[in-house]
Order: C-alpha cells, then structure tokens, then sequence
C-alpha cells in the first residue's frame, strides 16, 4: 500500500489543460440567491403544447430504443427540407445531442493538428475551445464595436489570404451580439471563399429568432462548402431536449457520423419523435408567437436601457442578447462582477473575444418584471 504514496499527481492530457467552464457558467455559478438572471441564454418560454403532447403520447405508448446513429430518417427528411437547395438528401444530415454536439462534430471533423480557423470576434464562447481541443488554432476577424458589431468585408478578406486557413465559422443571428449577416454580406463572403474553396461552419442556432423582415439568409444557399449547424432549443424553447442537426456535404456528413456513433450513439429517441412535431401548422404559430414575445422584451430592455440608465445598447435584429455599452465604468469583467455582487447576472464582452470589452451581453431571455428589476439593480450599482 506504502507504494501508491508515489503515484503521480493526475494530470489532463494536453489538449484539456487550462480549459475551463466558460465565464457565463462561472458567473451563473456565484450568483447570490435571488439574482436577476440576464446572462444565460435559455428561453424561459414553455416549449410549445404541440411537443410536449407528441412527447407524452410517446412515453407512454411507444417503445422508444435506440434509433440509427444519424437519427429518425423521417426527422432527417425534414431538417434537409428545411435546408435547400444545399441540403438534397437525409444522408447530409446527422441528428445531434443539441447545436453543441453538432458543432463540435463539424470542428473535429474539419480540423487537423496545425491548422488554423477563423473564428468572428465577438463570438460565442465555446468555438476557441473547440477548436484547440481539435488541435488547431484559433485565429479572429474583428467585427468592429465602432460600426455596431456589423461585418468587415475588408478586415475578412484580410484574414482569408493565410494559407493555413483550414475553415471559418460564422453565427447569424450573433451571440453575442444579436446582428444578422444580410444577403449581401454572405454573397461577399462567398465569393471571397469560393477562390479558396475554405470549409465553412455556419452556426445557424438562432436563425428562427429574427426581428427583420424576413428570415435570414444561409451561406449554405450560395457557398456549397459549408456545415451548417442547427437545432430546436432556441426557437422553440426546448433546450433541455437536446435535439440539434449537422447538415453538410456527403463524405463531410459520413465523416461526422463516425465520431457521432462513438461520442453519443445516437440523440434521444424521445426527443426525436416529439421533434417531428415541430415542422407542423401548429409548431409554426407557436415559432411566430415565440418571435413576437422576444420582440416586444427586447424592445422593452432597450428603452430601459435608455431611459432608466442614459446608456447606449446594440440593437439586435435576432437571438435574444443586447450589449450594453460600459466602457466609462471600467473593464467589462470589473463591471460584470460589481452587478454580481448587486445581484444581477450578466455576461463581460470579453468573454467573446477582445472586440467586445467594454460591452455587457444582457440576455432578455426574462419577462418584463424582471428585466424591469434587473436594469434597476444596474442603474443602482453603476451610479
């Protein structure tokens, strides 16, 4: 027994030394009891009746064993209709543990030891990680807070002339930030890429929560080399569901599902049944009535944000965030951690990358009390 004295001290392997929970989950962490929660971004909105009723049928009357490792064929035949003219089979697509997984398939597909791949900066927080766990390297376009977060065709093609360049990711609607690429912004894009011919993650989790006119454009609609990532739990408040996609060429999406079949098997199977629910007239509404809700809070927080504090906020045109502009209260983790100790939760710019300090992310996932709260708390604790 004496022996085991000298065992080495455990230690990750490599690819896992330094990572952490990222600082929303920290932050979320150490809230005080009683907290004003604006930094997570989890609907609080029920999931709608139409699949929580499939779902309940299913438990009880259905035997509910594994499904293929790609998923329900049926579910897949709907997620690729939702998805052309890139998306033309099933086959192209993989059923995932939500967005998450989906995306961390796409990047350890895509992604060999060395290469580098271009990730928006701001952007969410788990695309570095990911990419270094692959083992790549993280390299960022700046979407400049002096224009409002928008895209920099200049500073992107900039960054396109490294050879290394194995892929690029990009988020519309944003998290953080809440802007939406335009047609023409995907359109330079394209052509820019399509000298290249550079893989493309596109992360389109958001993309059914928008406040423009019209749905936002895919790159998927004018690039062919793209991943597209999508999923349920944003737009239809299903996030502990766990029900995500990848779509994406052939061999790429037979690539993904190796590593699918041995990371998760495959997606829940309940989830999966009920999700069929999710492409009918009655889901439909119910993504139009999810829509207007998020709307109206967003413009709720914004004359908030307006009257009660005097400040400046990004006007998102989807997702469910705001950043608030602090950069003459100090750094954003400082301010962050001074509303903490207010008790309201919110998330530090810097957190997603270096374009964004001096922004908090504000997430009007909350009803209207407590945002009311929340930017009260605010308006005490920075005065």
């Amino acid at each position: 027994m004496e022996d085991h004295l000298t065992w080495p001290e455990f230690q990750p392997p490599t690819r896992l030394r330094g990572t952490q929970k990222s600082a929303i989950r920290q932050l979320f962490d150490r809230a005080p009891v009683g907290s004003i929660n604006l930094g997570l971004g989890e609907p609080d909105l029920p999931t709608p009746d139409v699949v929580r009723r499939a779902a309940a049928r299913i438990v009880l009357e259905e035997q509910n064993g594994y499904t293929t490792h790609a998923g329900l064929e049926r579910l897949r035949e709907l997620v690729a209709r939702a998805h052309p003219p890139f998306v033309t089979s099933p086959e192209q697509v993989v059923i995932t543990a939500g967005s998450q997984e989906a995306l961390y398939l796409a990047l350890m597909t895509l992604v060999d030891r060395g290469d580098r791949v271009l990730l928006p900066d701001p952007g969410f927080v788990a695309y570095p990680t990911i990419v270094r766990m692959a083992g790549g390297e993280p390299v960022f376009y700046r979407l400049p807070s002096t224009n409002d977060f928008a895209f920099d065709s200049t500073e992107f093609y900039r960054h396109l002339q490294d050879q290394r360049i194995k892929a690029v990711v990009l988020i519309s609607p944003s998290n953080p930030t809440g802007r939406v690429l335009t047609r023409s912004d995907l359109a330079q894009m394209a052509q820019m890429l399509d000298r290249l011919g550079t893989w493309v993650i596109s992360d389109e989790i958001y993309r059914e929560l928008y406040y423009t006119p019209e749905r936002p454009a895919s790159l998927s609609e004018l690039y062919p080399r793209t991943v597209v990532i999508g999923g349920l739990s944003k737009a239809m408040s299903m996030t502990g569901w766990r029900l995500g996609w990848l779509c994406a060429p052939p061999d790429v999406a037979r690539a993904a599902l190796v590593l699918h079949g041995y990371v998760t098997t495959c997606a829940c199977t309940i989830s999966q049944k009920a999700a069929l629910a999710a492409w009918t007239e009655e889901a439909e509404e119910a993504r139009r009535q999810i829509r207007a809700i998020f709307r109206a809070r967003r413009d709720h927080l914004l004359e908030l944000i307006s009257r009660r504090l005097g400040r400046r906020a990004i006007v998102p045109e989807g997702a469910f965030y705001a950043m608030l502009d602090v950069r003459d209260c100090g750094s954003s983790a400082e301010v962050a951690e001074r509303l903490l100790t207010s008790g309201v939760i919110t998330v530090p710019g810097s957190a997603f990358g270096a374009e964004a300090e001096g922004f908090l992310r504000l997430s009007f996932c909350a009803h209207e009390a407590a945002l009311d709260q929340g930017v009260e708390r605010i308006a005490r604790a920075l005065s």
